[in-house]
């Protein structure tokens, strides 16, 4: 299949210009998309343009990856109602190298179609603000310009000129690409058409060239809540110091059944044939989920590791599953502190912890995990206190420093789910 059939069957196309599917369909075009560096790392709304980057070059064409260290200084208005905050250009600096190095894991910069990564200060930092207005800015009237979406819908409130002018910025991103790198296609999110129009029409009115745009729908749950937010409201970056893999894959693997079908076709490289057989199982044992495992399974690798992977699905099972002090133990203290996040905690100092503390003192006193002592030795003689995933059988058992995880923490677990995690302070 041609870029525009894999899309279309896939459902990744929203918008797309008159000329762009003949264009695309014998392949050997180069196209672009654009990133802002506005944090230091990319989050999984970002996965929908490099996705769209990553089907660009499978089907023999030449990406290239714009980091936006210019326009990063700005902020696109798009989609946002209020003014952003502009960033320091050291801070845009270590954001840019973020960037780079998560854009390089989806693409590969090899071989005759090799993708590309350019930075558009590299051409704004020559260019005189007068010399901006002349050549490029009187090609674009303000009335083209406001009519665009991510202008109107903040004119009521106001806008200022900074962000008003970033259309013209992108747009002349497009043409630079055009006339350098014989770009002909920008793709994008839905929110990115009047931009990405802007540029085709900068390119046919300074250049007397053709040029295309194409977007893929912006991505919402079946719920209604935004994509790419877990449930606490927290963006899921692509960086693991920000969103840990065990994190990640949660979040993949808690997608609904009704989001599953669309999400694997738009963020794997899975084809229809497996999709439809996912969807089959799906069908026969609603239970076993094979999609969002599928689903998980694909994004944690593609982002991560396969040793990510696996780790995230041992991790899975020490919260969900039987699970061993062994298996706490082979937890990095970042995958532990994911796994038991939201569970109640109580700090005690570590002399008591090193001189040793008796089981029941330790469930009721330190803890509070039980609300007497009574019903601590109750549960203990029922098998129905686990310390690190280990059944206490004696209710006067000691608990001391050999039993620490991660040489800070104890795991106390009364019946499958619930627990309380002491912290060695």
């Amino acid at each position: 299949m041609n870029f525009i059939e894999e899309l279309q069957w896939r459902g990744m196309i929203h918008g797309i210009t008159p000329g762009a599917e003949a264009l695309c369909r014998s392949g050997g075009v180069t196209g672009y998309a654009g990133f802002d560096p506005t944090a230091p790392s990319l989050h999984i709304g970002n996965l929908i343009p490099i996705m769209l980057l990553v089907h660009f070059q499978r089907t023999g064409n030449k990406p290239i990856a714009l980091v936006g260290g210019a326009t990063g200084m700005i902020g696109d208005p798009s989609g946002k109602s209020e003014e952003r905050n502009l960033l320091d250009p050291e801070v845009l600096r270590f954001n840019q190298e973020c960037l780079k190095a998560q854009l390089e894991r989806f693409l590969d910069f090899t071989g005759a179609h090799g993708a590309e990564l350019v930075n558009n200060y590299d051409w704004f930092k020559g260019i005189g603000f007068l010399d901006f207005l002349r050549d490029v800015g009187k090609h674009l009237t303000v009335n083209y310009m406001v009519a665009k979406d991510s202008v109107k819908g903040r004119w009521d409130n106001g806008i200022s000129f900074t962000e008003f002018s970033y259309q013209l910025l992108q747009a002349y991103d497009f043409l630079w690409l055009y006339t350098n790198k014989n770009c002909r296609i920008q793709i994008g999110g839905s929110d990115q058409w009047g931009n990405i129009t802007s540029g085709t029409e900068l390119i046919r009115r300074a250049a007397g060239g053709e040029a295309h745009a194409l977007t893929c729908p912006l991505l919402t749950r079946s719920d209604g809540k935004k994509f790419g937010k877990s449930e606490g409201g927290e963006s899921v970056w692509l960086d693991r110091a920000m969103t840990s893999p065990y994190k990640f894959y949660q979040y993949w693997l808690n997608t609904t059944d009704e989001d599953a079908p669309r999400l694997l076709r738009i963020f794997t490289l899975l084809s229809a044939g497996e999709i439809a057989g996912l969807e089959a199982d799906q069908a026969a044992a609603p239970h076993e989920r094979p999609l969002q495992k599928a689903l998980a399974r694909s994004m944690t690798v593609l982002v991560h590791s396969e040793q990510d992977y696996r780790a995230a699905i041992e991790a899975s099972e020490v919260l969900f599953g039987a699970g061993t002090t062994e298996s706490l133990r082979s937890l990095s203290e970042g995958d532990f502190l994911s796994v038991f996040e939201g569970v109640p905690q109580a700090d005690i100092p570590r002399a008591s912890i090193e001189a040793g503390i008796p089981v029941v003192e330790l469930a009721v006193e330190k803890t509070g995990f039980f609300a007497s002592k009574g019903e601590a030795r109750r549960m203990i003689a029922a098998g129905g206190l686990s310390v690190n995933k280990e059944k206490i059988g004696d209710p006067n058992a000691i608990i001391g420093s050999a039993q620490l995880l991660n040489e800070k923490y104890v795991l106390l677990q009364k019946g499958k789910k619930s627990y309380c995690l002491v912290r060695v302070v």
